[in-house]
């Protein structure tokens, strides 16, 4: 999965970006600024889709409409992880208190997510990815794979397999001192969303659109996602070799990469750029030459395509087209 030397061009530094692709200071002010007041209102924005979309099932009443609502909800889960994600990074506000907070009791927990475990995890994803201390290693490795095995990993992520296997540990938490206190804060959430649903007269909707959406439909879009990021890359300090490039279209980022984060290669260059200001380092990139357009998949089914080859296949946009008309 690794792309050939030939598309690593050593172009670095310039005026604007360091040798490694991270902003030069004055540049790097600029890109670092945290829009609070529009972050304030992407929160609330997550809350109205992921509830509307409920209500709006509800009233209209029909099966369908609640096929739809739970495939939708599986990506509210997706929208709520990636802005806890954003928290995690202290990127969300720059009041660290309010980042938190927020981050905490209107994200990560709200998404079964253990918000300061997962920031020390995430933190040595970022400081070594794919070394010895990968947390997601298990996501990461063996790519490409064969098409079976492939099949069969998102099977389990759609069958609510991985969404119990994730969900264990914390019931599991209950039951010990040490993580009791974690468990039920992430508990005590959960019952307030079912206390909503309770007073709405439809307690049901919490197991049909909430827990289940994030025990399957979350779970594949998390897996498709991650392994498009980092799958089949290797550990070296030029991120070129850790994270993939992929074409952001507007259904990729309504579905699996929103919130900018398809632009994952300048995240990985400098994790304290907010999410807004993504593309912006992604074009300082490209404008450098280090990020070479051939480098870039077309598409992420292209990339899936790729990963689910079962052989190494070099990244041009030759192999890009050949894959998607397979």
């Amino acid at each position: 999965m690794l792309p050939p030397e030939s598309l690593l061009p050593q172009v670095l530094p310039t005026t604007r970006l360091s040798p490694t692709g991270r902003p030069a200071p004055e540049l790097r002010e600029e890109l670092r600024r945290i829009p609070n007041l529009l972050n304030t209102w992407t929160v609330v924005g997550v809350y109205l889709q992921s509830f509307g979309v409920i209500a709006a099932a509800v009233w209209i009443g029909h099966p369908l409409a609640y096929v739809v609502a739970f495939l939708l909800l599986g990506r509210a889960h997706c929208l709520i992880n990636i802005l806890g994600h954003e928290a995690a990074h202290r990127l969300l506000f720059s009041n660290k208190r309010a980042n938190d907070l927020v981050g905490k009791w209107f994200l990560a927990y709200p998404s079964f997510n253990a918000f300061d475990l997962y920031r020390r995890a995430h933190m040595a994803h970022h400081k070594d990815e794919m070394g010895p201390n990968e947390p997601d290693q298990g996501f990461y490795a063996g790519y490409p794979i064969p098409m079976d095995s492939f099949v069969r990993k998102l099977k389990r992520d759609a069958l609510f397999i991985s969404g119990w296997k994730n969900l264990r540990p914390l019931v599991k938490g209950l039951a010990k001192p040490s993580s009791r206190p974690l468990a039920l804060r992430i508990l005590t959430t959960q019952l307030v969303i079912l206390f909503g649903f309770t007073l709405a007269g439809r307690p049901w909707l919490y197991p049909l659109l909430w827990l289940a959406p994030w025990m399957s439909v979350w779970k594949v879009l998390n897996r498709l996602r991650a392994i498009a990021e980092h799958g089949g890359m290797t550990r070296s300090a030029d991120r070129r070799l850790t994270t993939h490039v992929v074409r952001q279209t507007p259904l990729a980022r309504f579905w699996l990469v929103p919130y900018k984060t398809g632009w994952h290669l300048a995240h990985h260059v400098d994790m304290g750029i907010p999410f807004r200001r993504l593309p912006a380092l992604h074009r300082e990139l490209v404008a450098a030459g280090w990020v070479a357009p051939e480098l870039e998949y077309p598409s992420y089914r292209a990339l899936w395509r790729a990963l689910s080859s079962g052989r190494a296949v070099a990244v041009d946009a030759g192999v890009g087209a050949e894959l998607l008309e397979d």
